[in-house]
């Protein structure tokens, strides 16, 4: 068997062909229908090479050990038992070889990989939209899914689980490897820079002469004044993104250790379960230099308040000081990217900064401190709202106060704030 390795793009590739059944990064499988193919123009004197190219494979792709090694296990199935003896008669007709009984290694990290995937799509849900009791439970588009399941593979080293990952969150794995093709990229790329030029237009037309105006306002003022026409679903939608929800740039880039506290402020919101299938949602503010966590709120229900409030706990913290040049970061999350969660980070005198869409990486350390919470905290026990709000806060003050760690030189966040503050 040739030792090729097939890259995501030549995946991609293969798997459009008609002839292919199924193809990983290791290994492809024909349909019964190429083998049939290939006896019968081999009977005619054709050389495989020749055969493969003309059922549209790519032979560099494919390589020459991979071609002569399907075409000499074909052509001996065919000399043994006749055409028959080409049908493929595993499990199902699927195309894969009869499963094996995986070990309880693998067992074990297909349970935690597909616990990741749940919980990482689990977190957009709670931050892109404002639930209600009676709301009806929003699906993610394939998009937000296919960005989710590159992001656990990265995070949790889980490369070979592709297939898995695809099926558990129902979408199929060629959608998947397109959605990250550099083609796709491209043409994202380009949309998104369209996008740009169109919604600069719409501001421009929205401002003309210093009065504000409706979408019919709008597409009229475009065609009159910039000689430009769009249609009014086109102008709302822009207008919806414009006024209502706005993305900064990442000004942090991973630098969260700046050994000044209060200059690097980290925010985010997390789902807890507790009860018997009840849900609430924790908002953190954490100081990056120190990992103090400087404010929290608890709610069970996901509004705006969620978000702004744990900026109002902040204000009132009296031993929170800002920074020079101090920020909060986030992620585009709609608590985030709302006006009114802005207009309250100017009031306060902060800069925003926001992690890259679909990147977990870019607000780390938040991300660490609710694995450690959940992992430390008695929220499962707690019956009441108000029970899980007591627990909350006594772990807080624990974690503050009395939790040492590592990287803080074996301080506590409280003691290495102090000590921060000390030798400046």
């Amino acid at each position: 068997m040739s030792k090729k390795i097939f890259s995501e793009k030549e995946i991609k590739l293969l798997s459009a062909n008609k002839y292919v059944k199924s193809v990983s990064s290791k290994g492809i499988t024909y349909t019964d229908e190429m083998k049939h193919v290939f006896i019968a123009e081999r009977k005619k004197g054709k050389f495989a090479r020749d055969i493969f190219e003309e059922c549209g494979f790519d032979v560099e792709v494919l390589g020459i050990k991979r071609i002569k090694s399907a075409s000499d296990r074909w052509q001996k199935a065919f000399n043994e038992n006749g055409i028959s003896r080409l049908r493929d008669t595993r499990a199902e007709n699927s195309g894969r070889p009869r499963e094996r009984e995986l070990s309880l290694e693998e067992k074990n990290a297909r349970l935690e990989a597909q616990i990741n995937l749940l919980k990482a799509e689990n977190e957009p849900l709670k931050k892109d939209s404002f639930c209600r009791k009676g709301d009806e439970e929003i699906t993610l588009p394939p998009s937000q899914k296919f960005i989710l399941i590159r992001s656990v593979i990265e995070k949790y080293q889980l490369e070979n689980m592709v297939s898995y990952l695809c099926e558990v969150a129902g979408v199929s794995r060629s959608g998947y490897y397109n959605y990250f093709s550099e083609k796709s990229q491209k043409q994202r790329e380009l949309k998104d820079e369209k996008d740009e030029v169109v919604k600069e237009l719409i501001l421009k037309a929205f401002h003309f002469k210093g009065r504000k105006k409706g979408a019919r306002q709008i597409k009229m003022t475009l065609a009159g004044q910039f000689g430009v026409v769009y249609n009014l679903k086109r102008i709302r939608r822009m207008m919806k993104a414009t006024q209502e929800h706005r993305v900064v740039p990442n000004l942090l880039n991973r630098e969260f250790k700046q050994d000044v506290p209060g200059k690097v402020l980290l925010t985010d919101i997390t789902y807890l379960f507790y009860g018997k299938g009840q849900k609430a949602y924790l908002s953190t503010i954490k100081d990056g230099s120190t990992n103090e966590i400087l404010a929290y709120h608890v709610s069970d229900r996901i509004t705006m308040d969620l978000a702004t409030d744990t900026l109002l706990k902040l204000k009132k913290n009296r031993n929170f000081k800002k920074a020079k040049d101090s920020l909060i970061h986030s992620d585009q999350g709609t608590h985030y990217t709302h006006p009114d969660f802005q207009k309250l980070v100017k009031k306060l005198g902060l800069r925003q900064s926001m992690s890259r869409r679909g990147n977990c990486w870019d607000n780390a350390p938040q991300e660490s401190f609710f694995g450690h919470f959940k992992d430390e905290t008695y929220i499962k026990p707690c019956t009441t709202l108000e029970e899980l709000k007591r627990e909350i806060k006594q772990y807080m003050i624990y974690y503050n106060h009395y939790r040492y760690q590592w990287n803080l030189k074996k301080m506590t966040p409280v003691q290495y704030r102090d000590h921060l503050l000390n030798a400046a």
